[in-house]
């Protein structure tokens, strides 16, 4: 028998008052849905927390995690993965004996079709509905791509091939659909699974090679046979809206589909090749959020530079760096920060990365002519305080934001050059005079992002004598434990999980201004900006390494090393 009711438990532990536990009642009773579903979905108490009462109340176990020791495939299998996801429930298994997780002990239907289906009276574990989904999708047993392609020959021999519409459906929830859509859709939900920003789809002479970028890093993950190749360029090219009929031209699209109720923007290019189309895929989550500021890893100096730069009124910020270095996510942690009711902030972007509440964003549409410098020329007759261009491509760009900036606007942009320093002649060889860069560009960040060592496998080592000359740090190198990949099954033998960002934060000195004008080279402008105090990225790339972040293999991968860092 129930010593107290979830609502008791609640009020004892001074989590809900009477009042409002009443008014959580009445109002899961209008919703139709269950008290505790209504009053974790409106934040009146976190998942975590009831689930840790669920635990009390019935005397069952909580799991904070679920590992794959729980999880087995062949369980799993025996019901629909839209079954266990909509209920928030997953059959575990550990050394021969079955379990039920469940988000919601007292939603009785779901539980007792699992034991009747795996016949008999199942002990139960609670844990959030989360972590449940995420252990499902994890873990669930799909098809493997082996087993997809034998499908897909099957049905291309028999002349039934099928390429299917797009809708808004969750792919996870396709699984009655034809092999190619099956095909596309797990090389879509692997990607998003391994936390890939890139899927390379590239045709060779006999067979087609499937790569993600993870961390930066191209991994293959499959090699399908050359004769699917028309089928799955054509399935992708119809989720895309593009024509699927032209094979002569390269072509730009979009996907947005949805993975484990997770909205996902796919920037989809395809392009003539010799042995077919290559197409690479772009994924961008549109849920994901961004890092405060002060948390993105900037050092004591760099963030007292960052709070000088980003209090101006007017002025151009400049971010700047290769593609995919993490620059968009810099530009909105600053925009974050600036984002108040007193100011009117507007963005122009291709794509829109980020949604933050507050901020009017305008897309880029380059085919019926709404492009960057279209964009600015509109938007600053909407009276904005702060405009944050998504890149400054061209000369009439750079010349609409230098402008915008000297009329008393803030403008954020990021710009393609290796060193903060070199921003400065790239807006001269863009063709802007010298005295307008200075009057206008108040600061520049140049950033990397660098993998992040594995905590699981990691090991120190002692770098050569010659190398720690190279970097400079020789004489306190034995203080210094210094770390190396090695690979486990955590990381899949990477040795690398995740990235972080190496920075390097140029103010607009007076200095930094006179050469600007002299039109001097990016070598004179970066010793001086080290002698006014900018560290350089190989720097705080060495700091990280002191921290055991990071490898210095990784540092010396994307920074180099100069005279002024030794």
């Amino acid at each position: 028998m129930l010593k107290k009711s979830i609502g008791q438990l609640l009020i004892d532990k001074g989590l809900l008052t009477d009042q409002v536990l009443k008014n959580a009642q009445s109002e899961a009773s209008k919703a139709r849905i269950s008290f505790e579903q209504y009053i974790v979905e409106s934040g009146l108490v976190k998942g975590e927390v009831l689930a840790a009462l669920f635990a009390e109340q019935l005397n069952i176990p909580y799991f904070e995690t679920i590992s794959d020791n729980f999880a087995d495939a062949e369980t799993l299998s025996k019901v629909p993965l839209k079954f266990l996801r909509e209920h928030g429930v997953m059959p575990l298994k550990e050394k021969g004996k079955l379990s039920i997780a469940t988000a919601d002990p007292t939603d009785f239907q779901p539980l007792d079709e699992l034991m009747l289906l795996y016949g008999g009276n199942l002990p139960l574990v609670v844990s959030t509905r989360k972590i449940i989904i995420d252990a499902l999708n994890h873990y669930y047993p799909l098809e493997t791509s082996e087993d997809m392609i034998d499908d897909l020959e099957e049905e291309n021999e028999m002349g039934e091939l099928s390429f299917g519409d797009i809708d808004e459906k969750d792919i996870l929830n396709a699984a009655n659909d034809a092999p190619i859509i099956k095909l596309v859709n797990y090389i879509l939900f692997q990607a998003d699974k391994r936390g890939a920003s890139d899927i390379h789809i590239s045709p060779q002479e006999k067979e087609i090679r499937v790569r993600y970028r993870i961390d930066g890093v191209m991994k293959t993950v499959m090699t399908p046979p050359k004769r699917i190749q028309g089928a799955l360029a054509s399935r992708i090219k119809i989720m895309s809206n593009l024509n699927i009929a032209e094979k002569r031209l390269p072509q730009d699209g979009r996907i947005e589909i949805k993975i484990s109720d997770k909205s996902i923007d796919i920037r989809v290019s395809v392009l003539p090749v010799k042995f077919g189309e290559s197409i690479v895929m772009r994924l961008l989550d549109k849920g994901r959020g961004f890092t405060d500021l002060e948390k993105m890893g900037f050092g004591e100096r760099d963030m007292k530079a960052i709070n000088d730069i980003v209090g101006n009124p007017n002025g151009i910020i400049l971010v700047t760096g290769p593609t995919g270095s993490g620059k968009t996510t810099t530009l909105y942690s600053i925009l974050d920060r600036l984002n108040t009711s007193d100011v009117n902030i507007i963005t122009v972007e291709d794509p829109v990365e980020y949604q933050l509440a507050g901020i009017s964003q305008v897309q880029v549409h380059e085919k019926v002519g709404l492009t960057f410098a279209a964009s600015l020329r509109s938007i600053l007759r909407q009276d904005p305080d702060i405009v944050m261009i998504g890149e400054t491509r061209d000369a009439e760009t750079a010349q609409i934001a230098i402008q915008a900036a000297l009329t008393g606007h803030l403008v954020l942009s990021t710009l393609h050059t290796n060193s903060a320093p070199a921003s400065i002649t790239r807006l001269i060889d863009m063709g802007v005079e010298p005295f307008l860069i200075s009057s206008s560009v108040i600061g520049v960040i140049a950033q990397r992002l660098v993998r992040r060592l594995c905590n699981e496998c990691k090991e120190s080592y002692h770098p050569t004598q010659e190398l720690l000359t190279t970097l400079g740090i020789k004489a306190k190198a034995s203080t210094i434990t210094f770390y190396k990949a090695k690979g486990c099954a955590e990381c899949e033998d990477l040795g690398y999980r995740g990235r972080l960002p190496l920075f390097e934060v140029m103010k607009m000195t007076e200095d930094i201004s006179r050469l600007t004008m002299e039109r001097s080279s990016t070598t004179v402008m970066r010793q001086q900006a080290h002698k006014d105090g900018m560290q350089l990225l190989v720097t705080d790339g060495i700091n990280k390494v002191q921290q055991g972040l990071t490898s210095i293999d990784e540092v010396l991968s994307v920074a180099t090393v100069y005279d002024e860092a030794a």
